[in-house]
């Protein structure tokens, strides 16, 4: 297993208590990325991309080879990394910060691939908290690109990604529509917090 003795501290979370943090779950294909694009650019506020897109698509480009076990908490770790620098960031940037994924997805899917998690993933996975859990419906056309594989199994997986948000109690908002009734349903969501009061 990749890792070293300063993985539990390389995967703690490092957020302002006046940033907002929103973490947009849910299976493949099903609009995450827009969804934080789009509302990035509605509050004119940051956002972090999922860094194991970046990982597995720089690993399939150079080596044609997909996630194994030992990328899971490199995985983590990057991802960690950059929730954590744009969350001080965003201090200065409305203080809202949208995550494409979580290192609770992370987790969700090692055990539907391996039925085992690294340890330290699942720890940190349970232990970072977002202001508000978003899971995407499946009503968005499913894209195949190079990393995406299981195109029948979406509602299997949403199912499950709804189990185990409720197992470990955290509560979580459906988001589904076009892209702009998306972003309303969020706008709506977050004006219960007084910094969009």
């Amino acid at each position: 297993m990749n890792g070293n003795n300063d993985t539990a501290d390389n995967l703690k979370q490092h957020t302002p208590k006046s940033v907002v943090n929103v973490a947009v779950l849910g299976a493949e294909s099903t609009g995450k990325t827009t969804l934080c694009s789009d509302l990035a650019a509605h509050f004119k506020c940051l956002w972090v991309p999922e860094y194991m897109r970046t990982y597995l698509q720089a690993k399939w480009d150079n080596e044609q080879q997909t996630c194994t076990w030992d990328d899971l908490l490199p995985i983590a770790q990057g991802q960690t990394k950059k929730e954590n620098e744009l969350a001080q960031q965003a201090v200065d940037q409305n203080n809202l910060l949208f995550c494409d994924t979580s290192l609770f997805e992370l987790m969700v899917y090692s055990n539907w691939y391996y039925s085992d998690c690294p340890r330290e993933l699942t720890n940190a996975a349970l232990s970072h908290h977002y202001d508000l859990i978003l899971l995407t419906d499946i009503d968005t056309p499913w894209v195949a690109d190079d990393l995406r594989d299981s195109p029948h199994k979406r509602e299997e997986i949403d199912e499950h990604f709804a189990i185990q948000l409720q197992k470990y109690d955290k509560k979580f908002v459906r988001i589904g529509g076009d892209r702009y009734a998306r972003v309303e349903q969020v706008a709506e969501l977050l004006r219960d917090y007084s910094l969009f009061a």
